[in-house]
């Protein structure tokens, strides 16, 4: 299961590093903001949907990191990088244990 979540992720990490670039390069940021189709009800409802996941997932991380310095570093990270963040946690994680380890060791808080 360890790498199968390391190949998933590393998938997941370049997909969005991929088509973070191809959009960049296609329409600036910025000058998507205030056009008529980011005012879309749709559009909208997809930003709150992804923001409550990253928020979501968020909370494990929180339960994870024992640091406040590190909580505070990961939620920024988040919110300003959704899943590129995400899968650069989530690899972070699997790839500090073994691969035979079980999933407990990668989805629970590491003892002192």
């Amino acid at each position: 299961m360890i790498l199968f979540l390391r190949v998933f992720f590393l998938v997941v990490l370049a997909s969005m590093l991929w088509v973070t670039s191809w959009a960049s390069l296609g329409q600036a940021l910025w000058d998507f903001i205030g056009s008529p189709a980011s005012r879309d009800r749709w559009f909208i409802a997809t930003l709150f949907d992804a923001y409550w996941g990253f928020l979501t997932f968020y909370v494990w991380v929180a339960y994870k990191e024992t640091g406040f310095v590190a909580r505070a570093l990961w939620l920024v990270a988040i919110l300003l990088f959704g899943n590129i963040a995400m899968s650069v946690y989530c690899l972070r994680e699997l790839f500090r244990v073994p691969n035979g380890a079980p999933l407990s060791s990668v989805l629970l808080r590491r003892t002192a």
